[in-house]
């Protein structure tokens, strides 16, 4: 799938000096090192890695190009962003923009970030002022308001910091704000306050990871460990694999130390992290950047939010920033297994097959949990080790089989060429979730590839697109379907349908390819096999097609004669959910 590349559009020049970056930023590093750049040279050097989310390189660009003109105007502001944007915020503090030239934008950030630093150096009184939601404008607002409280509780306002933030329509204040009103109950000891704050935000049926641990916690500390217990429970209900949860329901079924109620800092990073969470599910990743940077500001140890850091610097393929983020994380922690598990991934993506699996074994054996072990097994069916996958995941299931496990194993067993110990799986996962369409899609096509069950096969894939209408890779699962079974027309006018959609994957474009041999369109035939060859095919398939394109397709076998490849394995790329996952996804009551 095409990954998304992470754009701060809204601290940028116009689209069209951004075109101008992209091309010359390779030339500008080559003059770099040979000689004296223009102070317009290293500005577009800058905007150009900051538009690519490197926003380490950005900074060093605007300062350079600060130095050779003087730190004025638009180059100062851009280095004032970049400085946010890279976690450098004491630096970022000293350059906010504040002079006629600032814009209002770089004005109201600049306050955010002075307030934020002054937090951290302890000096909340400095910050109170600066918070005013009407000084930060609409965009800033929330965080303003969520840090407000906090910083009140700095300085030493009691009062002030257990009114409730509030801004107009604002789900996320009124959500996470009473998030923060309960902390800080509890912290001036007006328990019964507190907790009704906690049990307000854990009611309905999947209230989300993040709020169940903290009226868990607070119920621990209050030594009511059997009514944490259950509170943890409600959250296993929905996701049983949640390493986070099981910890938390082992640590107070054994009467271990109640986790400690946040310091000040660290509820003040809790706030900021809440409206950076909102920014990334809106797709507003420059705004979320910069709360998760200023949040690690007061917090240098939240380890979910490096876990988010590295999220969005791995997707804007800033792939040296994600790897740093996710090593963060130490041995220990809750994040430290899904932080491995990312930055296994990240060498996986990134197409070093046997570094990811080093990394996954070193989870796993290092006593990772269920989560490591996952982790691996995935891994392994990513590298074509299935046996070894199914064997993992054997370890895992035990007497407690979910359906997502079983569907992992099952994918397993069919690859490694245990089909009926892949068939009882995939039924059994079916069972339990009888509408995923990835699991129908699945077991759908590999009963028409055996030619076994046609009629409720078929049913089943057609279910799966009808719930995924726009995805390439069913609808040619469909397509290959028709194939099997013979309908060559309607395979050839499905089969067109998921060409449309993923114009660029040699499967389909092979699939097709198929088709219209099939109903006599040799020279189309023709043409989509040679596509298939500039489409960097495995090799496998790539020597099928040349033989193709030299002899044609012979007879049509009958259904269930020949082995196809595989529908797209979806689980191919799963991770567990952990904790950054679990806030990214948290709703909130409202939307």
């Amino acid at each position: 799938m095409r990954r998304n590349a992470l754009h701060f559009a809204g601290l940028l020049a116009p689209a069209l000096l951004l075109s101008a970056c992209a091309t010359a930023e390779p030339q500008l590093n080559a003059d770099l090192m040979t000689g004296p750049a223009s102070s317009y040279g290293l500005f577009l050097a800058g905007q150009g890695a900051l538009n690519d989310g490197r926003s380490s390189q950005a900074a060093a660009y605007f300062n350079q190009a600060a130095e050779v003109e003087g730190d004025t105007g638009i180059i100062a502001e851009r280095a004032f962003t970049a400085a946010v944007l890279a976690g450098d915020i004491t630096r970022a503090a000293q350059m906010a923009p504040n002079g006629p030239d600032a814009s209002d934008n770089g004005k109201r950030l600049g306050h955010l970030v002075v307030a934020v630093e002054a937090m951290a150096e302890g000096k909340p009184k400095l910050a109170l002022p600066l918070l005013k939601t009407e000084d930060l404008g609409f965009v800033h607002r929330s965080a303003g308001a969520l840090l407000a409280p906090w910083a009140a509780a700095m300085a030493g306002d009691t009062d002030g910091s257990l009114v409730r933030p509030q801004v107009r329509g604002d789900k996320v204040v009124d959500y996470f704000g009473l998030l923060g009103q309960a902390y800080l109950y509890e912290r001036a000891r007006r328990y019964d306050e507190a907790e009704t704050d906690f049990k307000e935000l854990t009611k309905g049926d999947a209230p989300g990871d993040m709020m169940l641990l903290a009226y868990g916690g607070f119920l621990e500390r209050r030594g009511r460990r059997v009514d944490a217990q259950a509170i943890y429970n409600k959250g296993l209900t929905e996701e049983p694999q949640n390493s986070v949860l099981l910890a938390a329901r082992d640590r107070a079924a054994a009467g271990k130390g109640a986790p400690p109620a946040p310091s000040l800092k660290q509820g003040a990073a809790a706030a900021l992290i809440a409206p950076g969470a909102g920014m990334m599910a809106v797709k507003q990743t420059q705004y979320a950047l910069t709360y998760l940077r200023l949040a690690l500001r007061l917090d240098p140890q939240r380890n979910e939010a490096w876990l988010m850091v590295g999220d969005m610097m791995e997707a804007a393929g800033d792939t040296e920033a994600a790897r740093a983020a996710y090593s963060t994380p130490k041995p220990g922690s809750p994040e430290y297994s899904a932080a491995q598990a990312k930055l296994a991934w990240s060498f996986q993506n990134a197409g070093d097959g046997p570094a990811a699996l080093k990394l996954a074994r070193d989870a796993a054996a290092a006593g990772g949990g269920q989560e490591a072990q996952v982790t691996l097994a995935d891994l392994l069916r990513a590298n074509e080790k299935f046996a070894e996958s199914a064997d993992v995941l054997s370890g895992v299931i035990g007497a407690n089989p979910d359906w997502r496990l079983l569907y992992a194993r099952g994918v397993a067993y069919d690859r490694a060429g245990r089909w009926a110990d892949g068939e009882r799986d995939l039924q059994a996962a079916l069972k339990q979730q009888p509408d995923d369409s990835e699991l129908l899609n699945y077991l759908g096509y590999s009963w028409i590839d055996r030619g076994e069950h046609l009629s409720e096969a078929l049913g089943m894939v057609q279910k799966a697109v009808g719930q995924n209408p726009h995805s390439g890779a069913m609808i040619d699962s469909l397509g290959w379907a028709y194939y099997r079974l013979g309908d060559y027309k309607k395979s050839v006018e499905t089969l067109e349908s998921a060409v449309e959609y993923e114009a660029g994957d040699p499967d389909i474009n092979n699939h097709l390819g198929d088709a219209y041999w099939r109903v006599g369109r040799r020279d189309e035939a023709l043409f989509q096999w040679r596509r298939v060859l500039t489409l960097a095919p495995e090799a496998k398939l790539k020597a099928e097609v040349e033989g193709k394109i030299a002899t044609g397709l012979g007879p049509a076998a009958p259904v269930g004669a020949a082995k196809m490849a595989g529908p797209v394995d979806a689980l191919a790329a799963t991770k567990i959910p952990g904790p950054v996952d679990a806030l990214a996804a948290t709703k909130i009551p409202g939307q």
